[in-house]
């Protein structure tokens, strides 16, 4: 999986946000504490608006926070707002697609890694993040040596 530049600084904000108290934080703040380019920022969060995952206001008092609790916003949400499903085949999901031939089980294989994306990505919430406290399982897969292992 390759993260976007959308979801990573989508996230990153997100993060910031909810290590904030969860705003009020105006767009350009954001762009300024995590170095992500202003204009390209106010998009994202436009984006992450329409998906329900913050609420803004404008004025002097006005910003960007969290629409819901940083411990019910997982990095899945933000991902899947920013750059659609988890893990998809062609465009499509990995339940539809055909194989044919010795590829056949290959979707399996597709199936099996959206679940594993999914274990990680919706049990982790900017509160976790935000709070250096990963659960249990996701901190001992980020600690395995293979996790850093770029083959």
């Amino acid at each position: 999986m390759q993260v976007s530049a959308k979801a990573d600084y989508a996230v990153r904000a997100l993060v910031e946000l909810a290590a904030e108290g969860g705003g009020p934080i105006k767009g350009e703040r954001l762009a300024e504490i995590q170095q992500i380019p202003p204009k390209f920022l106010e998009s994202i969060l436009t984006e992450l608006r329409h998906n329900g995952l913050l609420v803004s206001r404008r004025g002097a008092d006005g910003g960007y926070w969290l629409a819901r609790p940083p411990s019910e916003i997982h990095i899945a949400d933000i991902v899947r707002a920013t750059d659609g499903p988890l893990a998809s085949v062609r465009g499509q999901s990995p339940e539809v697609v055909d194989y044919r031939g010795a590829a056949a089980h290959l979707s399996d294989v597709w199936l099996a890694l959206r679940a594993s994306l999914r274990a990680v990505l919706d049990h982790v919430s900017l509160e976790d993040v935000a709070g250096r406290r990963l659960p249990p399982d996701i901190a001992r897969l980020a600690e395995d040596p293979e996790a850093r292992q770029t083959r």
